[in-house]
């Protein structure tokens, strides 16, 4: 019989990926109730990142202050750059999106990512891609396979699915659930768009990390440049509504405050410790769980319309994620072993990070699944 230890051990990891899951759930699923309840967009992105600085910056100050590298112009230039493209432009875009949309189309959406960095890693040749190769087939079929199911989950409304703790009465009648088709194809458009941007980001990430290994400062530095960033565009929407800038005791000061600590602190900090012990696609295979518990919950909470076309094309992202995955575990495998003829498991990494040293191609997947600034990182 196991020892109760071992299976803990085992399970742990399990545990993690899951709780991590139902973390980045909660941040959709509370952010979303509080857009419905009036706060604005544009604000809610600079006071969470705001608040994801002052959770992350003491982590980094104390257990990087040994190994954080020196600070060069070109540096802080992708930082900044960074800061623009994930936390300014495409978290403006999702919440609004969001806001526009549902909270499980939204999350939906954010599925097709991995098929995106693919493709963008390919074109700067970040990624090796042998078209005669089945991974590779897989990975390209994926991506295409992901964005067709965004264009159906956006173009195809389909029937309403009914769910057996939903009362369709008020579901007919919920002005929360009411969304024109027109603002509907505005919000895909805007939560697409950030999508690419979140893409674009992941692979600037992984390019900067090769030159600043300190995962915890940048990711410090990305909030705190992002925050900046985000508030220029927020006093520039919101000039004269100096109003939107308030919040109550309620869902309006909870959105930001778990998005800072619990999204971007907690869920990081987890994500980081699946990531050493289990690996990035690992990780990866649980993201649809997020999806599922938001559908779940928004459906009575939000009183949500789910149709079934969107329900579909929700499957078919995921079908290309999986594609996605599998063409990656089959790519990792032959590089893994080229890993253990040059590093043997009984000698000590010596990198900063205690961590044998990956190529840029390992970084792009990675980071890709490592969400450090939103969540969406």
């Amino acid at each position: 019989m196991e020892h109760p230890t071992g299976m803990w051990s085992q399970a742990r990891p399990f545990i993690a990926v899951i709780l991590q899951q139902f973390i980045t759930a909660g941040m959709v699923i509370i952010s979303k109730f509080a857009l419905n309840q009036g706060l604005n967009q544009h604000v809610l992105v600079v006071y969470r990142y705001a608040i994801a600085t002052v959770v992350i910056a003491p982590l980094a100050l104390v257990f990087e202050r040994k190994v954080r590298p020196k600070m060069t112009w070109s540096v802080f230039g992708k930082i900044v750059l960074l800061g623009l493209l994930e936390p300014a432009l495409d978290q403006n875009l999702y919440y609004t999106g969001m806001k526009y949309t549902t909270a499980t189309f939204a999350s939906a959406m954010t599925n097709m990512v991995p098929g995106l960095i693919f493709l963008l890693a390919w074109i700067v040749r970040l990624e090796k891609v042998n078209v005669r190769q089945l991974p590779s087939q897989a990975k390209i079929l994926g991506t295409v396979v992901a964005v067709g199911g965004a264009m159906i989950m956006t173009m195809v409304r389909g029937p309403i699915v009914s769910l057996p703790w939903t009362n369709n009465t008020l579901l007919h009648h919920s002005s929360a659930a009411a969304v024109s088709q027109q603002d509907f194809l505005k919000g895909a458009l805007m939560i697409t768009t950030g999508c690419i941007f979140w893409s674009v980001f992941t692979v600037l990430q992984a390019i900067t990390v090769k030159v600043y290994p300190a995962q915890l400062s940048l990711t410090a530095l990305i909030c705190f440049t992002g925050a900046v960033q985000a508030s220029v565009i927020a006093l520039g929407m919101e000039k004269h509504n100096p109003a939107a800038w308030s919040l109550h005791l309620d869902s309006t000061l909870l959105a930001p405050l778990y998005s800072g600590i619990m999204s971007s602190g907690v869920s990081y900090t987890i994500q980081a410790a699946i990531m050493k012990t289990k690996g990035p696609v690992f990780a990866s295979t649980f993201s649809p769980l997020s999806m599922v518990i938001v559908a779940i919950i928004s459906s009575f909470s939000l009183s949500e319309k789910l149709y079934f076309g969107r329900v579909l094309g929700a499957a078919v992202i995921i079908t290309g994620l999986y594609l996605v995955l599998w063409g990656k575990i089959k790519d990792q495998a032959p590089y893994k072993s080229d890993i253990e003829k040059i590093a043997p498991s009984d000698q000590k990494p010596t990198a900063i990070t205690d961590i044998p040293k990956t190529s840029d191609k390992e970084l792009v997947v990675d980071l890709a699944r490592i969400k450090t600034v939103d969540g969406s990182v």
